[in-house]
């Protein structure tokens, strides 16, 4: 099993939820985080006051999948989120050990 973590644009939750549902993830976690990578935030104004702004929103997406199914997650996150322009997000790739179900007491990759 690995575990699959996307850091993307909030507005590409939606696109990337749902092509992931098609293919049958049937699970995933979503945190609102902030930060700040190769696009190193941007500029506001507010009441006539220019500032920098350093971290930005962006959407974490966790899932955990069996290996087969990795290279497959990952492109479909990759084509999902991807708009072409500094910002759009990075994924990365865990082992995990194991996995329960806490319900069931199920264990392995059955719980996915």
């Amino acid at each position: 099993m690995k575990k699959i973590e996307a850091i993307i644009r909030p507005s590409k939750l939606d696109e990337v939820q749902s092509a992931l549902d098609r293919f049958g993830v049937s699970g995933l976690t979503v945190t609102h985080v902030i930060g700040c990578g190769k696009q190193k935030g941007h500029t506001q104004v507010y009441r006539g006051v220019e500032y920098k702004v350093f971290l930005l929103p962006k959407v974490k997406i966790e899932v955990v999948v069996n290996d087969q199914a990795v290279d497959e997650v990952v492109r479909i996150i990759s084509d999902e989120a991807r708009s072409g322009e500094v910002g759009d997000g990075k994924i990365f790739i865990y082992p995990v050990e194991g996995a329960i179900r806490i319900r069931t007491g199920e264990i392995g990759e059955t719980v996915l």
